[in-house]
């Protein structure tokens, strides 16, 4: 197996030629050895997505929320598909009510949940575009996406509703009605009143659509089913052209990667729904268990309550995004080490034990039956008992909690790698192949991928171990950035979508992205730093759970802000008998001198260039986030903000670091 490659040479790579970089060779997926697979005949939007799925399972259960009795949560309530699809005919012929016509814009502001799912079907049906309004970008940007997109109807979440008419008056030249997805207070029909705004409650928009009866247009697979924006790390979030060809064409490559894996998903799957539906990689995984007429069960939008939900939905496919992966595998290290010895003991033996039979090519289930019996199984139950995927995607998931969780897991642990340009899956890594740790796998059987070189980076396309900007070409990708043809032109050059990430092929054919390419900047000596490849690498100090490296023109060295493992600054601080809690430590100069040499051991360790070491460090016990505007949606660093907030820190560090005896 070790030698297996997972892609087939589809086209020859080009020499650099007319001040053009070079570009390697054209890949595609092993799986797609006879073209790319084909939707279903008939299927051609995200409305035939849906509509065959109630045709074909009008009974199954489709999608689920937990009763709230006297304040308590209990068992999952289901709706079938056909209950779910009268309420969609109803609410399209409520908002057609409204005066919204074809191609008209809706937007749906709020926590994951039926109606979410709902409203977004209604959009399906009418040939509407829905506009997905972002949780968590704050009152001015679903403002801009309001204006932007020209949306006219917005449906809402209960408790968004006063953050909607924060973005009022401005937004009102274009928004006509708000729908609740619950109730509306009086004060709140006062409100929207003075803005000349239309507001329902969500029962109260059902009735609207009652008597009325509209004709559903014929969808085109070119149609803009969606426009989803994205946060981008500078600038204002831009406008993604989601078609339904986008959609079709993804769950058609990912069954098919399924069955040659022999992990087909059925009608008996089931799903937890929490992952934002306004990005891209919950909305198409939502849109794949609909099309399998399989059941998607909500979340109740707390991350406290997140394990409890998991308990009693007891799903079967889990996604995550690595913070909450990070979560899970700092809950289960503390668990085992507060455990005793006995136990630790235990557990060490069993893993090694299952690891190295996975390392010799023996699948997840058969490495050791045993261990998973005794030893693995509390972690199984944590998740619920059923789940046979976890899927982590939005962000690079490091090595070591990759590893961690396919051996104690007790299912499959794969790495995904797409954007919302390329309607999310492009890369995904594959069951069993413990080889494939580390990277986001092969590509998805309905993808063309290239390298392009980037010379000034050092990466060479055409080199022995290849390395280059990521280019993709398929049906996935978007139809453009909504009125920046500008910005489209930049990504779009010939069919191929420059995604700006660096790849490494490896010779199994997966991919490992190893850098960012406009992440570069020079030292004052004349040397250049890929500092997201360097994040990398000090990441893996277990130590820290966040870096973030600095450097600039000026200067002639990096500096970093760290967020320290409270546990492990703990457990140092003891072993050394310094004083403090977490926070003075953080301060304390002993413990920034610990950082920088675990810093500087693993910069030895990956054979790093003397300039690439950090010099100096600041430990920040508050993990970057998103509320300070550190970090994207989907945790990215935004190095513009983080350089803004931390400019004073990164002064200091670098006078003091200058001083002749520093």
């Amino acid at each position: 197996m070790a030698n297996k490659s997972y892609i087939i040479e589809v086209e020859k790579g080009k020499a650099a030629s007319d001040g053009k970089p070079s570009i390697g060779p054209v890949y595609r997926s092993s799986f797609a050895q006879n073209g790319f697979p084909a939707p279903i005949p008939g299927l051609e939007s995200c409305w035939d997505i849906f509509r065959m799925s109630v045709e074909k399972y009008p009974d199954n259960p489709m999608l689920g929320r937990r009763q709230i009795v006297n304040g308590k949560a209990g068992k999952y309530v289901w709706q079938t598909y056909k209950e779910v699809y009268d309420i969609v005919i109803n609410v399209g012929n409520s908002i057609r009510g409204c005066g919204v016509e074809e191609g008209g814009k809706c937007g749906i502001f709020g926590a994951n949940c039926p109606e979410w799912i709902i409203s977004m079907e209604a959009c399906n049906a009418h040939g509407l575009c829905c506009v997905p309004l972002y949780d968590t970008l704050g009152a001015s940007a679903v403002e801009f996406i309001i204006c932007h997109a020209e949306v006219s109807i917005a449906f809402v979440e209960e408790k968004k509703i006063n953050e909607l008419f924060k973005t009022c008056p401005n937004s009102t030249n274009y928004l006509r009605t708000i729908v609740s997805f619950g109730k509306v207070t009086p004060e709140q029909k006062e409100e929207a009143e003075k803005y000349g705004l239309a507001i329902y409650a969500w029962e109260e928009f059902l009735q609207l659509g009652e008597n009325k009866r509209f004709d559903l247009p014929v969808k085109k697979k070119s149609d803009i089913c969606t426009i989803m924006y994205t946060s981008g790390t500078t600038g204002d979030p831009k406008g993604v052209l989601i078609s339904n060809d986008s959609i079709v064409t993804f769950i058609a490559g990912v069954k098919r990667l399924l069955e040659r894996v022999n992990e087909q998903l059925t009608v008996k799957d089931v799903y937890l729904s929490y992952l934002p539906l306004a990005h891209i990689f919950d909305r198409v995984i939502e849109e794949l268990f609909i099309s399998l007429g399989a059941s998607i069960g909500f979340w109740r939008g707390d991350v406290k309550l997140l394990v409890e939900d998991i308990g009693e939905l007891k799903p079967t496919f889990f996604c995550a995004v690595p913070r909450v992966l990070d979560r899970i595998y700092s809950g289960l290290l503390q668990k085992i080490s507060g455990g005793g010895l006995l136990k630790k003991k235990l557990f060490d033996v069993a893993y090694s034990y299952k690891y190295y039979n996975m390392r010799k090519g023996r699948n997840h289930r058969e490495a050791s039956p045993i261990c998973d019996k005794v030893v693995f199984s509390k972690v199984k139950q944590g998740l619920g008992g059923r789940v046979r995927i976890i899927l982590s995607g939005a962000a690079p998931l490091s090595a070591h909690v990759e590893e961690f969780l396919r051996v104690v897991a007790c299912c499959h642990v794969l790495q995904g790698y797409g954007l919302t340009e390329s309607c999310a899956g492009t890369f995904v890594s594959l069951p069993d192949e413990l080889s494939m740790l580390g990277t986001v796998g092969p590509p998805v059987p309905n993808v063309d991928i290239r390298l392009e070189s980037v010379p000034e980076m050092g990466y060479d396309a055409l080199a022995s171990t290849p390395r280059g900007e990521i280019c993709i070409k398929g049906s996935t990708l978007f139809s453009g950035y909504y009125k920046r043809e500008d910005l489209t032109n930049e990504v779009m050059v010939d069919e191929w979508f420059h995604t700006g990430d660096i790849g490494e092929w490896q010779p199994n054919g997966s991919m490992k992205v190893i850098d960012r390419k406009k992440n570069i900047f020079k030292l004052s000596q004349g040397e250049y730093v890929a500092v997201e490849n360097l994040e990398n690498i000090y990441g893996l100090v277990s130590d820290i759970d966040s870096i973030w490296v600095y450097g600039n023109s000026f200067e002639s060295f990096l500096v970093a802000v760290v967020n320290p493992n409270k546990q492990a600054l703990e457990r140092w601080a003891a072993e050394n008998g310094v004083g403090g809690d977490f926070d003075s430590l953080c301060q304390n100069p002993k413990a920034k001198e610990f950082i920088l040499g675990e810093l500087a051991k693993i910069g030895k360790e990956k054979k790093l260039k003397g300039f690439e070491f950090i010099k100096a460090v600041h430990l920040d016990p508050e993990p970057f986030d998103i509320e300070r505007d550190l970090l994207t949606p989907t945790y990215k660093k935004k190095r513009p903000q983080l350089l803004k907030y931390y400019q004073t820190v990164i002064d200091n560090m670098y006078k003091a670091a200058r001083k002749p005896n520093a």
